[in-house]
């Protein structure tokens, strides 16, 4: 059930270099093409003919490898003594594939890719990219692909459960190897990109990586791919995103996150963080990404995944810190002005055009549209804290209370009365107390009144709404997305592999 594990010779390492890079080479056609291929001689192998009975093997080596992470032999180390004349033709074709390592690319087509580190296991990157290739190949008219089949329903080696029959090419292998691995490599794109697959498609890893207790050492390096925005590439922080909202369609990762307190994190350099919970530490760089999106790329398909991320955690948030309350009530505050600025650009634009007799341009009545959506979806957000878990969570209040003056406009607007009863009612509550304690009351005086007032504050007379709760599903055609993606890190990161950029159809060089 499991690859005995063993420093292979060192020819043997760089055969299975040249055999994997040889299989990469072999799907490559993919490459010359500008629609996804749906059928190929390569496919028809791979999927129907001879190969098929080693799908399993081929799928659980290629993950074994990615696991392992060996290194390469040293340089002339050789299990043949080099000849004077220069060896035979096996040691010359091993030595080349050695000469070859050192040229590689790392990053996203055309992207300004982060600096990565030296690629220490070439062979654990070839069979990575490999596996990535197999897994998003197109199902075949009367067959699925048998790849993703495999990566979709093999078993921790610890799982004695029988595999039912229905399930083909199923295997074991160790789940914790495979979680350590997945923890330690998310710098790179095709790391990520295995993470998501696996998540998504596998649920006996999901509920496996749920499970653990260490959570912060797969969330942690997830967080700073999305932190570091500016220097990723957008398909890495896609799918860095997406593994967040996963695993926020959970309840026991929602509550979980709260009670894993970390200490100093260095790369987070707005604040010194010198304690705080995972769970605020993932609010605060979900709505840095949220912000960094409203003034650079404004892609709403960002937007949406990291508000449903937040939506998903929002009954459950836990002693949220102060930092993180302050951040959620200052989007609020960025969105009400974006939204005043867009209200009154519409009203200039519609006047403009009525007084020289032309048609309204539409422009603004959709972003405005956009931004109602994001400011609603806000409001329900703290309104689904308040509701659920307002108790655990005096900061946001202190944060809400702050900034009331912010909500008085969206009281009356039809849009958003619903949802502003209950955080009206929370602030006058509040409001009220404070005002009967007196004037010039410290921090510390009134997050105590606060604290006091929970208990008396008639829950009854908060009304009840739908909990918030999103689900990712892809797209239609996913291969649409993905296939190109893959293929853009084989391009980018294949170890000594080279294609002529002008020959590339699949994929424009200067894209994302």
């Amino acid at each position: 059930s499991q690859l005995p594990v063993r420093v292979p010779l060192d020819i043997t390492y760089e055969i299975s270099v040249e055999a994997i890079s040889t299989m990469v080479v072999f799907l490559s056609c993919q490459l010359f093409h500008k629609e996804v291929l749906r059928q190929s001689i390569s496919h028809k192998y791979l999927m129907r003919g001879p190969c098929l009975p080693y799908t399993s093997k081929l799928v659980k080596t290629l993950l074994y490898n990615f696991i392992r992470q060996e290194k390469p032999p040293p340089p002339g180390a050789h299990v043949f003594p080099q000849q004077s004349d220069g060896g035979g033709l096996l040691y010359g074709l091993a030595s080349g594939v050695a000469r070859l390592w050192t040229v590689f690319t790392l990053g996203g087509v055309g992207s300004k890719a982060a600096a990565s580190p030296e690629l220490s296991s070439p062979l654990a990157n070839q069979s990575l990219l490999l596996l990535l290739v197999l897994a998003n190949l197109t199902d075949a008219s009367d067959a699925p692909n048998p790849y993703r089949q495999a990566i979709m329903s093999f078993k921790n080696t610890q799982d004695s459960s029988p595999f039912p029959s229905s399930i083909p090419h199923a295997f074991q292998i160790n789940f914790n190897s495979l979680y350590t691995a997945l923890c330690e490599q998310q710098t790179s794109d095709q790391a990520t990109l295995l993470l998501y697959t696996l998540l998504h498609q596998n649920s006996n890893i999901r509920t496996y990586m749920l499970a653990r207790t260490d959570m912060e050492n797969l969330v942690l390096p997830i967080l700073e791919i999305l932190y570091h925005v500016e220097e990723r590439n957008s398909h890495h922080v896609y799918m860095a995103l997406i593994i967040l909202l996963i695993l926020t369609e959970d309840d026991g990762f929602n509550r979980s996150i709260h009670e894993v307190i970390l200490k100093n994190i260095t790369w987070y350099s707005e604040r010194v963080l010198t304690e705080i919970s995972l769970g605020s530490l993932l609010i605060l760089v979900v709505i840095r990404t949220i912000q960094y999106n409203m003034t650079r790329t404004r892609d709403k398909y960002l937007h949406t995944n990291c508000l449903a991320a937040l939506a998903n955690m929002s009954a459950q948030f836990r002693s949220l810190h102060q930092y993180a309350a302050q951040r959620i009530i200052s989007l609020f505050s960025l969105l009400s002005k974006k939204h005043n600025k867009v209200l009154e650009q519409a009203t200039q634009s519609l006047r403009g055009s009525l007084s020289s007799n032309d048609v309204p341009l539409p422009d603004y009545a959709q972003d405005l549209n956009v931004i109602e959506e994001v400011i609603r979806m806000m409001l329900e957000i703290i309104n689904s804290c308040l509701t659920n878990s307002l108790h655990h969570n005096p900061n946001l209040v202190y944060a809400l209370l702050y900034k009331r003056d912010l909500f008085e406009q969206f009281r009356t607007h039809p849009s958003f009365q619903d949802i502003m009863q209950n955080i009206d009612l929370v602030i006058s509550f509040f409001s009220s107390r404070l005002l009967q304690a007196g004037a010039e009351l410290s921090v510390e005086r009134v997050l105590e009144i606060i604290k006091q007032g929970v208990v008396a504050l008639p829950k009854d007379r908060l009304k009840k709404f739908p909990e918030l709760k999103f689900k990712y599903v892809e797209e239609e055609q996913p291969e649409e997305f993905f296939i190109p993606y893959v293929w853009s890190l084989v391009y980018n990161s294949a170890v000594g592999l080279y294609w002529n950029p002008q020959d590339i159809q699949l994929f424009t060089m200067d894209s994302d």
